[in-house]
């Protein structure tokens, strides 16, 4: 009797009481939350190549207790059909190292996946899933970065960029059916559609190409390190080419040593040397020490403390005297430069030089930035041979990319544009969906300032140590660097050096920047002009032809 009651009072409990908390609990077990997969946005050039895009593949894995059949005969089967098992025994004996879902392929493409289900094989499992795929291979390897298995951005575009390219999904709760399957009437139209919005950035992979030839082809003559080559707009900051050499493939990123990664354009300082003398022309043009007509006395030696400065060719060239600015540019003279910033007091050179904003981030969209340095005002102001090595491009360091944002303002007139790769997201027919909001920058030189700087810079191009950068036709302006590395325990490598060449073009109504840096090239002659002025040519000569540049008149 006592148990009948106690059954009464549980049926009781349980019909009243806790029908609704039973009821929503067996609702919330039929149901489903689905959140598909969706493709990445693809990254385009500014001619829409494509750069990056999601394709279809298929990972296939092993259930080796489902076996019926041995592995050794199903590897002869299987082998053929995938290229990571050079042997029949080898994938035999990847089979058997298992119980249950043994990765066997990854990234195989439907026409191969469709060939292993033809097989028909017991205790195998395709897997469908998107892979990253980078057309270019290496080309843009070093903007673009590449995605993990997971699909998840680490390098590159590919990790800055994540909330452009990901697009957004719906989580959606569907019921199941007494047969398990999903209730299709419950799916609403178009939850599966995805924009087909793409990632555009400003680089042109035609320049790229030729950037990315002429490094391979100058390291390969001078045995160089590495290599770096920069094409700028000095109108807007948008990059038109930004490569790095050596490079890796990021289809196949695993195989490549991670300090390939980076852009080192963007992330490594070092000191631009000769390259910085037309920026300390203007310096000293803009505080009013000097003009178009003044004249530096280069006596080809000086000691300054301790300290000897030598122009580099002193030995064979001795002293040149009096010199003008054309003449200071175009022998490179470090002593004749000396002359130039000392007619600045130190405080006044350095806040100058602070103008140029060395130590600030540039806020480019790739990761990694590297920040310029500068030594502190007391320590600037403490000796003399800081401004004196300074006045040479020596003692302070920079990125590549911020030697040519300074030289962008040589060439527009003097305003400090933004260096930029990100155009927009734009729709299947090429039209901005959303572009990034340009931030206005600030001016640090006058007109006529850089007009004066731009004529002696073209003079140096034209009939000076610059002719290896002429184009025929056209009228560039530009200056080599060849500056000794600094050493991490002080001083500076004998035998190491960076060769660089900046040029303008063209120079009577200046478009674009392009910079080229190659670091510790080796051989007598591993100079600026020697090493980078071809390469910074060579792009020259893609610009003229690609944008239709017309000749000087």
């Amino acid at each position: 009797m006592a148990s009948v009651i106690a059954l009464g009072t549980n049926l009781y409990w349980l019909q009243n009481v806790r029908s609704e908390q039973l009821a929503a609990k067996a609702q919330q077990q039929q149901m489903v939350y689905m959140r598909p997969y969706v493709p990445r946005r693809p990254i385009i050039d500014r001619k829409g190549n494509v750069l990056a895009t999601d394709r279809l593949v298929y990972t296939l894995y092993a259930y080796p207790r489902q076996f019926k059949a041995a592995p050794e005969e199903i590897a002869a089967k299987l082998a053929a059909l995938l290229d990571e098992y050079d042997q029949p025994n080898s994938l035999a004996e990847h089979l058997s190292s298992g119980e249950s879902g043994v990765p066997v392929s990854f990234g195989l493409s439907e026409e191969v996946a469709d060939r292993i289900a033809a097989l028909r094989l017991d205790g195998f499992e395709l897997i469908r899933q998107y892979s990253r795929l980078y057309p270019q291979q290496e080309l843009v390897a070093d903007v673009v970065g590449y995605v993990d298995l997971d699909h998840h951005g680490q390098a590159g575009l590919e990790y800055t960029q994540q909330d452009l390219l990901e697009r957004s999904v719906r989580t959606l709760r569907l019921n199941r059916a007494g047969s398990g399957a999903l209730m299709p009437d419950q799916l609403p139209d178009g939850f599966l559609d995805f924009d087909e919005l793409r990632l555009q950035l400003t680089l042109d992979i035609r320049l790229q190409r030729v950037a990315r030839l002429a490094l391979k082809q100058q390291l390969d003559a001078f045995d160089a390190k590495r290599g770096a080559a920069i094409v700028l707009d000095v109108r807007d900051g948008s990059i038109l080419a930004l490569a790095c050499e050596p490079t890796f493939d990021p289809n196949e990123y695993s195989k490549f040593d991670i300090s390939l990664f980076k852009n080192w354009a963007v992330t490594d300082l070092y000191e631009p040397g000769s390259t910085f003398k037309p920026l300390n022309v203007a310096i000293a043009l803009e505080q009013g020490v000097i003009d178009a007509n003044s004249t530096f006395n280069d006596v080809g030696r000086i000691q300054i403390e301790q300290w000897e400065i030598a122009n580099h060719d002193y030995e064979t060239a001795g002293a040149r005297g009096q010199l003008s600015i054309t003449q200071v540019l175009s022998h490179s003279s470090n002593v004749g430069m000396v002359d130039l910033v000392s007619r600045m007091s130190p405080q006044q050179y350095y806040q100058a030089l602070q103008t140029l904003r060395l130590t600030q981030k540039l806020d480019t969209e790739l990761p990694g930035e590297g920040v310029g340095q500068l030594k502190a005002l007391a320590d600037f102001t403490a000796s003399p041979v800081e401004p004196a090595t300074t006045s040479f491009g020596q003692g302070f360091s920079l990125t590549p990319l911020k030697l040519a944002q300074l030289h962008a303002a040589i060439a527009n007139g003097g305003t400090l544009v933004q260096p930029h790769m990100i155009h927009a997201l734009v729709d299947v027919e090429g039209q901005p969906i959303w572009q990034p909001t340009p931030q206005p920058q600030p001016r640090i030189f006058s007109p006529e300032t850089t007009r004066i700087v731009l004529e002696n810079m073209a003079a140096v191009v034209q009939s000076g140590s610059g002719a290896a950068a002429r184009i025929p036709g056209y009228q560039v302006a530009g200056k080599s660097g060849t500056a000794q590395k600094a050493s991490p325990t002080g001083g500076y490598f004998t035998d190491r050096k960076v060769a660089s060449f900046v040029a303008i073009l063209p120079a009577e109504q200046p478009r674009y920047v392009v910079l080229a840096v190659v670091d510790e090239p080796k051989g007598d002659d591993a100079y600026g002009t020697k090493v980078a002025a071809p390469i910074a040519k060579a792009l020259g000569e893609a610009l003229v032809a690609i944008e239709g540049i017309p000749p000087n008149q």
